[in-house]
């Protein structure tokens, strides 16, 4: 994948503080409002975070596809956004939401639902 450029209304001075990835995209890590519970992992550009902070809805880059995609569109999955918080390196972002129903492509709750990794 060659990196995004793409225009977008996303403040500059919010803009300014994101680090990128070779493929202009920041980590997204999705919470659940209220209980903390890491739902999802997903991707943004700078107009996906411009989407999702004016919609209120978590708008994400599919990598795969190659496009945006708004959470619950096509699921019925919807997340509310209630903030987002950028980290402080500015290269991963916190999106904290109501999640309705799965958050997981899958059918699960959580995308990290599956494996248990535990420690020696």
């Amino acid at each position: 994948m060659t990196a995004r450029v793409v225009d977008s209304a996303l403040d500059p001075a919010i803009a300014k503080r994101l680090k990128r990835n070779a493929d202009g995209l920041v980590c997204a890590v999705v919470q659940q409002h209220g209980t903390h519970e890491v739902l999802m992992v997903a991707w943004m550009d700078d107009e996906a975070l411009h989407r999702t902070l004016t919609t209120g809805r978590g708008t994400y880059w599919s990598r795969s596809r190659e496009e945006y995609w708004v959470k619950g569109d096509t699921s019925g999955h919807v997340q509310h956004v209630h903030e987002v918080r950028l980290d402080c390196d500015g290269d991963a972002l916190l999106v904290v939401v109501d999640q309705e129903g799965p958050a997981c492509h899958t059918g699960t709750r959580t995308c990290f639902d599956a494996d248990l990794l535990t420690p020696r």
